[in-house]
């Protein structure tokens, strides 16, 4: 509770408040319950991640991990969703991934998007064998808490706080996300580094910079639209 006394940019009746609660307009909210409501911005979180999925390729000399958009969706979507309902589109995410749809990130190998829980982790001859870019999907669950929690303290509501925020979910990921990868493909400290961080620097600042714009761009919006939006 200290901490996140410590960590608020509100005042505190505005605490845990997101954009994403603005996103439907009062007319529709009255029609639907809370649950239903929720619900509704839980599956448009999936979706942002979803698409960015879609978006993916992979950079010359790098054939493990795609360059992709999903990051921006999870950062986003978290930034936009809150905590509870960050996790939930994420984990929504995951779980369709896993019980099969094609929704993760393109593989270059098989020519097909990854799909199934062996693209995360799997038990084969008796030992776990972590699949290559798991360790981002699972990270997207921690990014999407941390950035949605910072969210709900108002750090969204100007620009160097919203970077700030997107900036620690971004770093959330590959804390689990590179030793994942060197565990998974035998990688030496140097190669993870190389093969899983440094070439997607360049375009993961760029989505910060355009996300970090947008949430109190956002924000201005609402403080400017009527009453009974």
């Amino acid at each position: 509770m200290l901490a996140s006394e410590r960590l608020l940019r509100v005042p505190p009746f505005e605490r845990g408040l997101t954009l994403g609660d603005f996103l439907v307009p009062i007319r529709v909210g009255e029609r639907l319950s809370s649950p239903a409501r929720h619900a509704v911005l839980v599956l448009l979180g999936t979706f942002l991640i979803v698409v960015g999925a879609r978006l993916s390729f992979y950079l010359p000399g790098d054939p493990l991990v795609p360059v992709t958009l999903q990051t921006f969706g999870v950062l986003f979507g978290g930034a936009l969703l809150g905590f509870r309902r960050g996790i939930l589109s994420s984990l929504l995410y995951l779980l369709l991934g896993i019980v099969g749809l094609p929704i993760f990130s393109y593989d270059a190998t098989t020519h097909v998007y990854r799909s199934g829980l062996e693209a995360v982790a799997t038990i084969s001859g008796g030992h776990l064998a972590l699949g290559i870019t798991g360790g981002y999907l699972v990270g997207f669950v921690l990014a999407a808490a941390v950035v949605g929690r910072l969210a709900e303290l108002g750090w969204d509501r100007h620009l160097l706080g919203s970077l700030a925020a997107l900036l620690v979910g971004d770093a959330a990921i590959y804390v689990i996300a590179l030793p994942w990868l060197a565990s998974a493909a035998h990688l030496s400290l140097a190669d993870t580094i190389s093969l899983g961080l440094t070439p997607f620097l360049p375009g993961d600042i760029l989505k910060l910079i355009i996300a970090a714009g947008l949430l109190p761009a956002g924000w201005w919006v609402v403080s400017r639209r009527p009453s009974d939006r």
